[in-house]
């Protein structure tokens, strides 16, 4: 199984769209290498340059509501996944999105939004997140300091992170 974790990305919008994780233009890559380097790129937030050292070394992306909106492709996903991001944390998730992530064996972590107000405390102060995925809780530490919160995943949701995705999977019941 994966660890997940990291540098913690900060994306403090609503409505993240599926245009926005990987341009539609790069649909016809071949390999999730080819789509690496588009990551984010046309993601509009104040401030925001896909190209930063910070975002290239994240490994967690928070962000608000309706995470993933959009076209339903598991180029999403993969982008983040060929980026060596295997959690996104948001107050929700688009369906299609959601299920994407724990299908290529990610995780999609929901929390209440005042538990995101409460992440996005620690934005900008360097802060990691460490998740224990079989404790269900993650923590956030930086230079402001640390938090811990729980979260709660489907069993079946949980089966197929443990196995690696969905082929695994299959693979391992089948």
């Amino acid at each position: 199984m994966k660890t997940f974790g990291g540098k913690a990305l900060f994306l403090d919008r609503a409505d993240i769209n599926t245009d926005e994780i990987i341009p539609a233009k790069y649909l016809t890559e071949n390999s999730k290498e080819a789509l690496k380097p588009h990551m984010l790129e046309d993601l509009k937030l104040e401030g925001f340059d896909p190209n930063d050292q910070t975002v290239r070394e994240s490994k967690v992306v928070v962000a608000r509501s309706n995470f993933g909106c959009g076209s339903s492709r598991e180029h999403a996903p993969w982008v983040f996944e060929v980026n060596d991001i295997n959690v996104v944390i948001a107050s929700g998730f688009a369906r299609i999105f959601r299920q994407n992530m724990f299908n290529c064996g990610m995780l999609a972590l929901e929390l209440s939004e005042a538990d995101i107000d409460g992440l996005f405390a620690y934005k900008g102060a360097g802060a990691s997140i460490a998740v224990d995925f079989d404790n269900d809780k993650l923590t956030v530490e930086s230079g402001k300091g640390g938090k811990t919160f729980s979260y709660h995943i489907a069993e079946f949701d949980r089966a197929l992170v443990k196995a690696g995705g969905w082929v695994e999977f299959a693979d391992a019941k089948y």
